[in-house]
């Protein structure tokens, strides 16, 4: 056995891999424990054949949600790995404020399985350069450059821009969050996407304000399509 190696079998016995539900120590990284990983609620067809949203039974193929019915978005689909619970939402915030940036990696593995097929570019949803200042990082743009990685789909953390300052939006409904982030995104560079199948990469969709906001831009730029892809998707009507 090499030093390398001898180094390496001592680290992970000092720092075994933990769970990122809960820390327990887990047989490998980015791997729950049997509780936590049972009490995901993974999101996958059946659902709403325009916004992805969960059905409970199966409606069919094309089926509709009402919602898209009424007005269909403009996006070509929201998909999230796993429905937003106590689980998920401790991963997302471990990864945004608990600096766990691993764990941008744990959750890209397992939205990768709802990548769209002819999918061109992943463009991570952008903060605020003050924002982005004061965290030290982006996580959508960490989920981004996980999932080119294991994916080769090319990505460009710098093509969306937020152009001016947006308020929290946590404790907000859902149309005082449009309003807060109306024309808040703009495109940098629209000949690099023109005709091209943006994937809108995120940790949560929430009320889809803020993700409708920046399809709206990426659409006004010239992309040909957009699909939403994130960690934690709220199904119902409870905003957090």
């Amino acid at each position: 056995m090499g030093v390398r190696d001898l180094l390496g079998d001592t680290l992970a016995l000092a720092l075994p891999p933990r769970c990122p539900g809960c820390g327990a120590v887990v047989r490998g990284d980015h791997r729950f424990c049997v509780d936590c990983w049972g009490s995901l609620d993974f999101i996958g067809p059946p659902w709403c054949a325009t916004c992805c949203r969960p059905f409970t039974i199966d409606r069919g193929e094309g089926a509709q949600c009402g919602a898209c019915l009424d007005s269909p978005p403009r996006h070509a689909g929201a998909r999230a790995a796993v429905a937003y619970g106590e689980v998920a939402r401790t991963v997302a915030l471990r990864l945004k404020y608990g600096g766990r940036l691993a764990f941008a990696t744990t959750a890209a593995r397992l939205m990768a399985r709802h990548l769209p097929g002819d999918a061109d570019v992943l463009v991570p949803v952008p903060l605020h350069r003050w924002r982005l200042w004061s965290r030290g990082f982006n996580q959508a743009a960490l989920i981004a450059a996980a999932l080119a990685r294991t994916s080769g789909i090319a990505r460009d953390p710098l093509l969306l821009k937020r152009a001016r300052r947006t308020p929290a939006l946590r404790g907000m409904n859902p149309r005082q969050r449009r309003d807060a982030v109306r024309a808040a995104f703009v495109v940098t560079a629209p000949e690099r996407l023109k005709g091209r199948h943006a994937v809108l990469v995120d940790d949560v969709y929430t009320s889809g304000a803020t993700a409708d906001a920046c399809t709206r831009a990426l659409l006004k730029a010239g992309a040909g399509k957009v699909t939403i892809l994130c960690w934690a998707r709220v199904v119902g009507d409870a905003f957090d």
